[in-house]
């Protein structure tokens, strides 16, 4: 991608609702691995996130995103710095972040331009972690409905770039001066009601570009099948495998 293209705003309230939070220990993981802790770039940030979670273990943190409806959303925090700027072009000092991440937000970037911000801002030896995740496992009948309406209903929705996050960034080219490292396995998970899961599905890209083609909700049927598989709203256990791609900035 060269411009950006904001797929987001228009419901970004919703994205600070409904998406899942990742882990603790991965940013423990991510910590321990940055050659010091005092400053954290979260590029892509949303609703802010992964950047709070940082917040608890670095001095500060800058938190970017194109998007100034999505930063409007975010959650407070005084170690973090929000700033409007797009991953390409991210107004940081040379040198000077000893970690960077980007959690679900990587395959909207122009990659060789962030790459190329990312190694300007970055200390040597700093880090950098490519996180993304996909397809929620509830149970096995309601993950089928999932798939179906991912791919089937929803397939001609998706933007192009979205095949970056099925193969888990795994065809992303680490450019030098980068090395990959690696990195254990980590799960999201939320204890969600079977509203807050369509809600969550509702955040989804494809969604809203589905309602604007076709002026049909895919929710509405999607919740009607999934309520026998999932009746009186109680909740439940929700977990995505986290794809993360790490590397460090050689000296």
């Amino acid at each position: 991608m060269s411009t950006f293209r904001d797929l987001f705003s228009g419901h970004a309230g919703e994205y600070a609702r409904y998406r899942p939070t990742y882990p603790a220990e991965l940013f423990a993981w991510l910590a321990s691995q940055a050659p010091a802790r005092d400053l954290a770039w979260d590029c892509g940030t949303g609703s802010g996130q992964a950047a709070v979670a940082l917040a608890e273990l670095f001095a500060r943190v800058i938190a970017t995103d194109a998007s100034r409806e999505q930063l409007s959303k975010a959650t407070p925090h005084p170690r973090v710095e929000y700033a409007q700027a797009t991953a390409e072009s991210p107004g940081l000092r040379d040198g000077s972040v000893d970690l960077g991440t980007v959690a679900q937000a990587f395959h909207w970037f122009d990659a060789p331009k962030f790459f190329a911000a990312a190694a300007a801002a970055l200390k040597p030896g700093g880090m950098l972690a490519l996180c993304t995740y996909r397809g929620a496992r509830v149970s096995p009948e309601i993950d089928v409905l999932e798939l179906d309406l991912y791919g089937n209903i929803l397939g001609p929705d998706w933007p192009g770039e979205r095949k970056l996050v099925e193969t888990g960034y795994a065809t992303v080219v680490i450019p030098p001066p980068f090395v990959e490292c690696a990195a254990p396995t980590f799960t999201l998970s939320a204890r969600w009601t079977r509203d807050d899961y369509v809600g969550y599905v509702g955040t989804w890209s494809s969604v809203h570009r589905h309602r604007a083609r076709t002026g049909v909700d895919p929710l509405a049927p999607f919740e009607r099948a999934i309520a026998p598989l999932w009746p009186g709203n109680e909740a439940r256990d929700v977990r995505w495998d986290l794809s993360l791609r790490v590397m460090r900035r050689a000296s």
